[in-house]
């Protein structure tokens, strides 16, 4: 499979990263450093920060205060390019958030085209070559809609790999699939992690996180409450608040 064919994996890391919502404080000073090439799973109850902690990694959120690098670049400094930021970081969503008057080459190509530059042609192709990347050859001239959940999410992570990116964010990839659906868009995952991309991966799959994550983050509140290989996060962990958590979902 093609990954990350001209750029190299780096590491991401937030250094006291606050956001808020008017009065509501959604992160409250995060520390997390991500090495090159590793894997971090990100989870937590629902409403503890885990998206905007990782849409802050590519400014779709911006923080309140703190930093965030990519690489050797601190996206959040002042008169940073956010496309230039953007075209380093793929994110892959929930709810797929494809164009649906465009057919799948199309919702490939187009940020290569408008984002990167590229003639139409040299797009094209790389947009081609991703979606074999990803199982969907032959199902190019197809609209979103003619596709399987499953189908849809392969396209936005073909979208997403095409830009060539260093850095790929999950944001419960799975979440809106049926349950049958999972495993194939979960096996993708697993294949970029064993390749050595860089991926931040906020999940409710615990087994998923387990089995591929260097490191599973556990947040609540705004706050990193625990950070550990996933071995000793789920067999040991220290913190009576992911003790309780673990307890309930597991």
């Amino acid at each position: 499979m093609l990954l990350n064919p001209s750029r190299q994996a780096v590491r991401v890391r937030y250094a006291g990263l606050r956001k808020s919502y008017g009065a509501v404080e959604v992160l409250r000073g995060v520390e997390l450093d991500v090495a090159p090439g590793t894997t971090t799973c990100i989870v937590g109850p629902s409403g503890s920060g885990k998206s905007t902690l990782l849409r802050c990694a590519n400014l779709m959120e911006r923080p309140d205060g703190g930093s965030v690098h990519i690489g050797d670049l601190e996206i959040t400094a002042p008169g940073v390019d956010i496309d230039a930021v953007r075209a380093r970081v793929g994110m892959v969503f929930q709810h797929f958030h494809l164009f649906s008057h465009l057919d799948v080459l199309g919702n490939v190509s187009l940020a290569l085209r408008k984002v990167l530059a590229l003639p139409r042609e040299q797009a094209e192709a790389r947009a081609l070559e991703q979606l074999r990347a990803v199982g969907l050859q032959g199902l190019e001239r197809r609209r979103p809609a003619d596709l399987s959940g499953g189908q849809q999410q392969r396209v936005a992570i073909a979208r997403s790999l095409a830009m060539q990116p260093q850095v790929m964010l999950f944001d419960e990839a799975t979440s809106a699939l049926d349950p049958e659906l999972v495993k194939g868009v979960l096996a993708l995952m697993r294949e970029f992690a064993h390749g050595g991309m860089t991926m931040l991966v906020v999940t409710h799959e615990m087994r998923f996180a387990r089995e591929v994550a260097n490191q599973v983050v556990f947040v609540d509140r705004g706050q990193v409450l625990e950070n550990a290989p996933a071995d000793a996060f789920f067999d040991a962990p220290s913190h009576p608040r992911l003790r309780e958590f673990l307890d309930q979902i597991l």
